[in-house]
């Protein structure tokens, strides 16, 4: 039978992307962690790692070993936390994915609670807007705001997303506000990213629109600021800009019209029979954190 021990530190190298870190993390050096992972290949018979002096990756038979390990050592953790009924009693650490602007406006702000009750349990969150790998990163759960078709994953839905068209005040005062989707041909938008097709609803049914935008850029939070500024008309969710809207420091325009209602705010996580204590628990907070009408709509 394998080795239970070798089975983690496989886990761990694919987690950190490397051997030596890998070795770092588990207080080895890396000439016994490559040992142990060659120890494993010998066993299966079957290489599960590629390796150059840059990177590591999986082969096709060691992604597929991967994906069935963490089962069974998620399995495992939930095993032991039922039998010692410590269910609620968790440690180790929580790997989060997030997108930059959410994690940072609508996750960071509330880990202190949870980790409170919690002391023994570490969060590792990651903000980025690249899609995330959460099998291939080691990552307990992702929070993703999109339309989930991907059914090797489960996903738990979180909140609704509203998506609104909106501006500023300055703007509207300079350029006129829009009173059809053709009137938007006239001003100036900001597509998130360039050729991003909007995808609305409205009293017609959907639509799907590819505005011209005049700033390009790769990060949302620009856009986010730039209508903030007066700069032009953008799609933005309201829990990006729920605060501004309130305040008036952006007027929502054509109001008739919002995104896709088949967007919503999830968390994803990897198939499992048994979901570990650490990632029931966060995903239980965060659900009753924003609920079916989310704070940022109230």
């Amino acid at each position: 039978m394998t080795n239970l021990g070798d089975l983690e530190v496989f886990v761990r190298v694919i987690a950190a992307g490397s051997m030596s870190t890998a070795a770092r993390d588990l207080g080895l050096s890396p000439a016994v962690v490559s040992k142990r992972i060659k120890r494993l290949e010998d066993k299966l018979g079957t290489r599960l790692l590629q390796r150059t002096t840059r990177q590591i990756s999986l082969t096709e038979a060691g992604q597929g070993f991967h994906e069935r390990v963490l089962t069974v050592l998620g399995g495992l953790e939930e095993a032991e936390a039922f039998a010692s009924g410590r269910s609620s009693e968790v440690n180790g650490t929580l790997k989060i994915s997030a997108s930059t602007s959410f994690g940072r406006m609508h996750v960071a702000p509330h880990l202190k609670p949870f980790m409170e009750a919690h002391p023994d349990l570490a969060i590792h969150l990651v903000l980025s807007d690249e899609f995330t790998d959460i099998v291939g990163g080691g990552f307990d759960l992702a929070i993703r705001i999109a339309e989930l078709n991907d059914s090797s994953l489960v996903a738990r839905r979180l909140a609704p997303v509203r998506r609104v068209l909106c501006a500023a005040p300055s703007y509207l005062a300079a350029h006129g506000t829009p009173e059809t989707l053709d009137d938007l041909k006239k001003h100036r938008c900001l597509p998130a990213h360039n050729h991003e097709s909007w995808r609305l609803e409205g009293p017609t049914g959907p639509i799907t629109l590819r505005p011209e935008g005049m700033l390009i850029t790769n990060s949302s939070e620009v856009i986010r600021e730039a209508v903030i500024a007066g700069l032009g008309i953008a799609l933005r969710s309201t829990w990006d800009v729920g605060a501004e809207l309130k305040t008036g420091k952006l007027v929502q325009v054509l109001p008739r019209y919002e995104s896709s209602r088949n967007v919503a705010l999830s968390a994803v996580y990897p198939s499992r029979q048994f979901l570990p204590a650490k990632v029931r628990l966060f995903i239980d907070y965060l659900a009753e954190l924003y609920g079916p009408v989310p704070y940022w709509e109230r």
